[in-house]
């Protein structure tokens, strides 16, 4: 299982649900959510094949907004 932590500006649940349904055509194997709770609006995306970074930072830059890999 591999599992990618992003950081984002996503504040809204609304917009994170469409997000949500537009990375999960992209990759259909995996587990996506959002914790607007948390300081950094993290996105969270387990799967068990390979997630590539660039492409879920690309796609939210599509959709106007930050992301970026959270570091351990």
């Amino acid at each position: 299982m591999t599992v990618e932590v992003f950081k984002t500006n996503v504040t809204d649940v609304e917009v994170a649900n469409k997000i949500i349904s537009d990375l999960s055509s992209h990759l259909p194997e995996s587990r996506i959510n959002f914790d607007l709770t948390d300081c950094d609006n993290i996105l969270r995306i387990e799967s068990a094949g390979i997630i590539q970074p660039q492409s879920v930072t690309e796609h939210m830059i599509r959709w106007g907004y930050f992301c970026e890999v959270l570091e351990a």
